[in-house]
Protein backbone atom coordinates (compact mmCIF):
# COMPACT_ATOMS: atom_id res chain seq x y z
CA UNK A 1 0.00 0.00 0.00
CA UNK A 2 3.10 2.17 0.25
CA UNK A 3 4.55 1.49 -2.68
CA UNK A 4 4.31 5.26 -3.79
CA UNK A 5 5.00 6.63 -0.79
CA UNK A 6 7.48 9.59 -1.62
CA UNK A 7 6.33 10.05 -5.27
CA UNK A 8 4.05 12.77 -7.00
CA UNK A 9 1.94 11.69 -9.57
CA UNK A 10 0.06 13.85 -12.05
CA UNK A 11 -2.93 12.48 -13.32
CA UNK A 12 -4.45 14.74 -16.16
CA UNK A 13 -8.71 14.09 -16.53
CA UNK A 14 -8.13 13.12 -13.29
CA UNK A 15 -11.27 14.31 -11.41
CA UNK A 16 -13.77 11.70 -13.33
CA UNK A 17 -14.09 8.60 -14.60
CA UNK A 18 -11.24 6.53 -15.47
CA UNK A 19 -8.87 9.22 -14.61
CA UNK A 20 -10.32 10.06 -10.52
CA UNK A 21 -10.43 6.24 -10.16
CA UNK A 22 -5.99 6.00 -10.99
CA UNK A 23 -5.91 9.50 -9.15
CA UNK A 24 -7.65 7.81 -5.85
CA UNK A 25 -5.53 4.51 -6.27
CA UNK A 26 -2.28 6.21 -6.56
CA UNK A 27 -3.40 8.43 -3.64
CA UNK A 28 -3.72 5.20 -1.94
CA UNK A 29 -0.96 3.59 -2.45
CA UNK A 30 0.92 6.47 -0.80
CA UNK A 31 1.87 8.88 -3.88
CA UNK A 32 0.86 12.39 -3.52
CA UNK A 33 -1.50 12.96 -6.14
CA UNK A 34 -2.47 16.11 -8.69
CA UNK A 35 -5.52 15.51 -10.25
CA UNK A 36 -5.94 17.83 -13.63
CA UNK A 37 -8.95 18.13 -14.84
CA UNK A 38 -10.79 20.51 -17.68
CA UNK A 39 -11.17 24.01 -17.16
CA UNK A 40 -8.31 23.92 -14.49
CA UNK A 41 -6.48 22.29 -16.82
CA UNK A 42 -6.80 22.80 -20.77
CA UNK A 43 -4.25 20.17 -22.90
CA UNK A 44 -5.20 22.11 -25.86
CA UNK A 45 -3.13 25.05 -23.91
CA UNK A 46 0.00 25.18 -24.26
CA UNK A 47 -0.14 27.96 -21.61
CA UNK A 48 -2.55 26.34 -19.58
CA UNK A 49 -0.02 23.11 -19.67
CA UNK A 50 2.92 25.16 -18.90
CA UNK A 51 1.24 26.84 -15.79
CA UNK A 52 0.50 23.86 -14.04
CA UNK A 53 4.41 22.23 -14.54
CA UNK A 54 5.54 25.68 -13.76
CA UNK A 55 5.74 25.43 -9.96
CA UNK A 56 6.79 21.98 -9.64
CA UNK A 57 9.97 20.83 -8.81
CA UNK A 58 9.91 16.98 -8.83
CA UNK A 59 7.29 14.51 -10.42
CA UNK A 60 7.77 10.57 -10.74
CA UNK A 61 4.37 9.58 -12.93
CA UNK A 62 2.37 11.35 -15.05
CA UNK A 63 -0.94 9.60 -16.29
CA UNK A 64 -2.67 11.20 -18.96
CA UNK A 65 -6.60 10.88 -19.28
CA UNK A 66 -7.68 13.47 -20.64
CA UNK A 67 -9.53 12.83 -23.22
CA UNK A 68 -13.53 13.32 -25.12
CA UNK A 69 -15.79 11.80 -27.49
CA UNK A 70 -18.32 13.37 -29.76
CA UNK A 71 -20.28 10.50 -31.47
CA UNK A 72 -21.90 11.17 -34.74
CA UNK A 73 -20.35 15.19 -34.72
CA UNK A 74 -16.64 13.86 -35.44
CA UNK A 75 -17.52 13.71 -39.59
CA UNK A 76 -17.34 17.47 -39.29
CA UNK A 77 -13.92 18.78 -39.37
CA UNK A 78 -14.12 21.17 -36.51
CA UNK A 79 -15.10 18.62 -34.11
CA UNK A 80 -12.49 15.95 -35.58
CA UNK A 81 -9.51 18.24 -35.06
CA UNK A 82 -11.14 19.20 -31.37
CA UNK A 83 -10.96 15.55 -30.66
CA UNK A 84 -7.69 15.13 -32.00
CA UNK A 85 -6.29 17.79 -30.28
CA UNK A 86 -7.57 16.70 -26.83
CA UNK A 87 -6.89 12.94 -27.03
CA UNK A 88 -3.49 12.77 -29.04
CA UNK A 89 -1.99 16.36 -29.19
CA UNK A 90 -3.03 16.62 -25.46
CA UNK A 91 -1.34 14.10 -24.33
CA UNK A 92 2.29 14.75 -26.28
CA UNK A 93 2.07 18.20 -25.05
CA UNK A 94 2.06 16.98 -21.13
CA UNK A 95 4.80 14.11 -22.08
CA UNK A 96 6.90 17.27 -23.59
CA UNK A 97 5.99 19.30 -20.81
CA UNK A 98 6.89 16.69 -18.23
CA UNK A 99 9.78 15.36 -19.90
CA UNK A 100 12.56 17.43 -18.00
CA UNK A 101 11.32 16.32 -14.57
CA UNK A 102 10.41 12.81 -15.39
CA UNK A 103 13.90 12.21 -16.49
CA UNK A 104 15.47 13.98 -13.55
CA UNK A 105 13.69 11.36 -11.43
CA UNK A 106 13.31 8.37 -13.71
CA UNK A 107 9.79 8.66 -13.82
CA UNK A 108 6.72 6.63 -15.67
CA UNK A 109 4.12 8.17 -18.26
CA UNK A 110 0.96 5.45 -18.69
CA UNK A 111 -0.96 7.21 -21.83
CA UNK A 112 -4.64 5.83 -21.87
CA UNK A 113 -5.25 4.23 -25.29
CA UNK A 114 -8.56 2.17 -26.32
CA UNK A 115 -10.00 -0.61 -27.88
CA UNK A 116 -10.49 1.41 -30.61
CA UNK A 117 -6.92 1.94 -30.96
CA UNK A 118 -7.65 -2.07 -32.32
CA UNK A 119 -10.74 -1.57 -34.28
CA UNK A 120 -12.46 1.18 -36.05
CA UNK A 121 -15.12 3.08 -34.53
CA UNK A 122 -18.13 3.79 -37.22
CA UNK A 123 -19.62 6.58 -34.97
CA UNK A 124 -16.22 8.60 -34.09
CA UNK A 125 -13.38 8.31 -36.60
CA UNK A 126 -11.94 11.39 -34.45
CA UNK A 127 -11.33 8.99 -31.35
CA UNK A 128 -10.65 6.27 -32.72
CA UNK A 129 -8.17 7.51 -35.11
CA UNK A 130 -6.38 9.76 -31.89
CA UNK A 131 -6.43 6.28 -29.95
CA UNK A 132 -4.81 4.42 -32.57
CA UNK A 133 -2.30 7.51 -32.43
CA UNK A 134 -2.01 6.91 -28.69
CA UNK A 135 -0.56 3.60 -29.27
CA UNK A 136 2.23 4.61 -31.83
CA UNK A 137 2.98 7.43 -29.59
CA UNK A 138 3.40 5.47 -26.66
CA UNK A 139 5.90 2.95 -28.95
CA UNK A 140 7.75 5.78 -30.47
CA UNK A 141 8.16 8.07 -27.13
CA UNK A 142 9.06 4.66 -25.06
CA UNK A 143 11.83 4.09 -27.59
CA UNK A 144 13.03 7.53 -27.90
CA UNK A 145 13.13 8.45 -23.92
CA UNK A 146 14.11 4.99 -22.57
CA UNK A 147 18.10 6.18 -22.79
CA UNK A 148 17.17 8.91 -20.18
CA UNK A 149 15.12 6.68 -17.81
CA UNK A 150 11.70 7.17 -18.29
CA UNK A 151 9.47 4.52 -19.43
CA UNK A 152 6.25 5.20 -21.60
CA UNK A 153 3.40 2.34 -21.51
CA UNK A 154 -0.34 2.72 -21.89
CA UNK A 155 -3.45 0.98 -21.04
CA UNK A 156 -6.16 0.66 -24.10
CA UNK A 157 -9.98 -0.06 -21.32
CA UNK A 158 -12.78 -2.07 -22.68
CA UNK A 159 -16.59 -1.17 -21.53
CA UNK A 160 -15.61 0.94 -18.59
CA UNK A 161 -18.71 2.03 -16.24
CA UNK A 162 -17.96 6.32 -16.36
CA UNK A 163 -19.82 9.31 -17.08
CA UNK A 164 -18.47 8.77 -21.12
CA UNK A 165 -19.98 5.59 -21.27
CA UNK A 166 -23.40 6.51 -19.13
CA UNK A 167 -25.83 6.53 -22.43
CA UNK A 168 -24.37 2.98 -23.92
CA UNK A 169 -25.08 1.54 -20.64
CA UNK A 170 -28.56 2.63 -20.72
CA UNK A 171 -29.42 1.13 -23.86
CA UNK A 172 -30.41 -2.08 -23.12
CA UNK A 173 -29.47 -3.42 -26.42
CA UNK A 174 -26.71 -2.29 -26.52
CA UNK A 175 -25.52 -3.07 -23.25
CA UNK A 176 -26.42 -6.31 -24.00
CA UNK A 177 -24.47 -7.08 -27.29
CA UNK A 178 -21.48 -5.25 -25.50
CA UNK A 179 -21.51 -8.41 -22.57
CA UNK A 180 -22.41 -10.75 -25.17
CA UNK A 181 -19.35 -10.10 -26.07
CA UNK A 182 -17.42 -9.67 -23.54
CA UNK A 183 -15.74 -13.16 -21.97
CA UNK A 184 -15.86 -11.72 -18.55
CA UNK A 185 -19.62 -10.95 -19.01
CA UNK A 186 -19.51 -7.34 -16.94
CA UNK A 187 -18.89 -3.85 -17.46
CA UNK A 188 -15.30 -2.93 -15.98
CA UNK A 189 -14.54 -0.19 -13.25
CA UNK A 190 -12.16 2.78 -13.24
CA UNK A 191 -10.97 0.58 -10.04
CA UNK A 192 -10.16 -2.43 -13.26
CA UNK A 193 -7.84 0.25 -15.06
CA UNK A 194 -6.61 1.42 -12.16
CA UNK A 195 -4.88 -1.72 -10.74
CA UNK A 196 -2.55 -2.23 -14.51
CA UNK A 197 -1.63 1.69 -14.12
CA UNK A 198 -0.04 1.35 -10.79
CA UNK A 199 1.48 -1.94 -12.20
CA UNK A 200 2.73 -0.11 -14.99
CA UNK A 201 4.27 2.85 -12.88
CA UNK A 202 5.46 0.47 -10.25
CA UNK A 203 8.70 -0.96 -9.74
CA UNK A 204 7.79 -4.45 -10.42
CA UNK A 205 7.84 -2.85 -14.44
CA UNK A 206 11.14 -1.63 -14.38
CA UNK A 207 11.85 -3.15 -17.10
CA UNK A 208 8.41 -2.55 -19.09
CA UNK A 209 8.37 -0.23 -21.53
CA UNK A 210 6.56 0.53 -24.97
CA UNK A 211 3.39 -1.48 -23.77
CA UNK A 212 -0.41 -0.76 -25.01
CA UNK A 213 -2.18 -3.35 -22.16
CA UNK A 214 -5.75 -3.89 -22.72
CA UNK A 215 -7.79 -3.84 -19.88
CA UNK A 216 -11.13 -5.00 -21.22
CA UNK A 217 -12.13 -8.30 -19.55
CA UNK A 218 -11.40 -10.37 -23.15
CA UNK A 219 -13.55 -7.74 -25.07
CA UNK A 220 -10.24 -7.58 -27.79
CA UNK A 221 -9.63 -11.28 -27.92
CA UNK A 222 -13.35 -12.93 -28.09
Amino acid sequence: MNEFAGRIALVTGGTTGIGLGIAQALESAGAKVIAAGFPGLDVTSQESVDALILGMTRLDILVNCAGIIRRDEEFEMEVFEQVVDVNLIGTMRMCMACKPLLSASGGAIVNIASMLTFFGGPRVPAYSASKGGIAQLTRSLAVAWAPGGIRVNAVAPGWIRTPMTQGLQEDAGRSASILARTPMARWGTAEDVAGPVLFLCSAAAAFVTGVVLPVDGGYSVS
